[in-house]
C-alpha cells in the first residue's frame, strides 16, 4: 500500500491575527495566539517525521488552484475581494475567517494542496492519502468565508474531480467536530454528491446540521448529519460510522470518499466538548479504509480541517496516517492511559438516540442510489 502525505511550509505562514482580533475594540480579550494557529499542524508534522512515520509515506507535491478552480464554488465577486483585501494588508472573509498579506495565495494554495493530493489518489499514483492544509474549507460558503475557513477545499476538489475527470458518485465523510455547513450547501441539491457530518449538535454554526436536514430538491436524500451530544467519546463516534456512515455509502457507491479530517472531537480540544481519543480515530480510519476497499477500490483521501489542541492533535493525526498505512501503533499516545480510565467512553442511551434517529431518516431515503 502507498499512502501519500501533503504539506507546505507556507500552509504555517497563514496570518489569522491574535486572538482578540474578532472584538472590533478588543474589549477585556488580552491578545494572544488565534486559536487557529500553526502550531497543531506543525507539531503534528514533526511528530510523524521524528517517529519515522514520515517516510513511511509519499510526499505529495501542490500547487495553487487557479481562480477557475476557485469560481466553481465560489462567486467572482468572493474571489476578487479576498485577492484585493490580501494585496492591501488583509481582512477576513467573513465571519472569523480572517487572512493577512499575502493571504489569497496561501488560501489558493491550500485549495490547491487538496486538489493535487486528491488527483494523485484518483488516477492510482496512491492508493491514499492525507493533506495536511492550512487554513480549513468546511465552513466557507458560496461568498463569503466562515469559522476560519476562506476558501471550500474540498468542494473545490470535488468540482475539479467532476469537471477535469468526469466522476459522477464522490462522498464526503466529514468528522470534524462543527458541522460542515459550506460542504453540505455546495451540494444540498446535488444528487451526485453525498455529504455527511458527523458534529457536536449546537456548536457551529448554531443551528446548522440538524437531523432533518437533508438535501432539497433533486439533493433531497444526499446529506446525512448526526448532530452528536456534548461529550460523546470513542463509542459513539464508532456507533455513529457503523449504522450511519457505512450504510449510506454503500447504497450511495462512491467512485472515491473523501474525509473532512477534523481533529477537534478529541480529548483536550479547546473549542469542543466531546472525548474521542487517539485510539478512536484509528478506529474511524479503520473503519473508512475498509469501507473504501469495498464500495471504491480503495480511493481515500482525508482532508485536514480543525483541530486546536496542539498537545493532543499529533497524536490523534498520527493515528489516522497509521490507519492509513495500514500498520500497528508505533507512536505512543502519553496521554492514552489516563483517558482509557475516564467514565461515559463508551455509547450512552442519549447518544444512541440521535444516531437511531439519523439511520432512521436514512433508511427512508438519505444516500440512496
Amino acid at each position: 500500500m502507498s499512502t501519500g502525505f501533503h504539506w507546505n511550509e507556507l500552509y504555517a505562514w497563514h496570518d489569522t491575527g491574535t486572538g482578540s482580533g474578532f472584538l472590533s475594540t478588543g474589549g477585556l480579550v488580552e491578545p494572544e495566539a488565534h486559536g487557529e494557529s500553526p502550531a497543531t499542524k506543525r507539531r503534528l508534522r514533526n511528530l510523524l517525521d521524528v517517529t519515522g512515520l514520515l517516510d513511511r509515506t509519499v510526499a505529495v507535491p501542490g500547487r495553487a488552484a487557479t481562480e477557475e478552480e476557485l469560481q466553481r464554488v465560489h462567486t467572482a465577486e468572493y474571489v476578487e475581494r479576498v485577492k484585493r483585501e490580501s494585496a492591501e494588508g488583509g481582512g477576513d472573509g467573513g465571519e472569523l475567517a480572517p487572512f493577512g498579506p499575502g493571504g489569497y495565495e496561501i488560501c489558493a494554495l491550500s485549495a490547491g494542496g487538496v486538489i493535487a493530493t486528491i488527483d494523485a489518489v484518483w488516477s492510482g499514483e496512491l492508493d491514499n492519502a492525507y493533506s495536511l492544509n492550512r487554513p480549513p474549507g468546511h465552513h466557507a460558503e458560496r461568498d463569503e468565508g466562515r469559522g476560519f475557513c476562506v476558501f471550500a477545499n474540498i468542494a473545490i476538489a470535488v468540482e475539479h474531480l467532476r469537471a477535469v475527470h468526469g466522476l459522477e458518485r464522490i462522498a464526503i465523510v466529514d468528522w470534524d467536530v462543527h458541522h460542515g455547513n459550506g460542504t453540505e450547501h455546495a451540494f444540498y441539491d446535488d444528487p451526485g454528491v453525498l455529504t455527511i457530518s458527523l458534529h457536536q449538535a449546537g456548536l457551529y454554526p448554531a443551528e446548522s446540521g440538524l437531523v432533518e436536514h437533508t438535501g432539497e430538491g433533486a439533493g433531497e436524500g444526499f446529506a446525512v448529519n448526526v448532530p452528536l451530544p456534548p461529550g460523546s467519546g470513542n463509542g459513539a463516534y464508532e456507533a455513529a460510522l457503523e449504522r450511519v456512515v457505512v450504510p449510506a455509502i454503500e447504497s450511495f457507491q462512491p467512485q472515491i470518499i473523501i474525509v473532512a479530517s477534523g481533529l477537534d472531537a478529541s480529548m483536550m480540544d479547546p473549542l469542543a466538548m466531546m472525548m474521542v481519543t487517539s485510539e478512536g480515530y484509528r478506529r474511524l480510519t479503520d473503519i473508512m479504509v475498509e469501507l473504501a476497499d469495498r464500495v471504491c477500490d480503495g480511493k481515500l483521501v482525508a482532508i485536514h480541517e480543525g483541530g486546536y489542541s496542539s498537545s493532543y492533535v499529533p497524536f490523534c493525526g498520527a493515528a489516522v496516517i497509521e490507519g492509513l498505512l495500514r500498520i500497528e501503533t508505533e507512536v505512543e499516545d502519553p496521554y492514552i492511559e489516563a483517558f482509557r480510565g475516564m467514565q461515559y467512553m463508551d455509547l450512552q442511551p442519549h447518544q444512541e438516540e440521535v444516531i437511531e434517529a439519523a439511520a432512521t431518516r436514512l433508511r427512508s431515503g438519505a444516500g440512496r442510489a
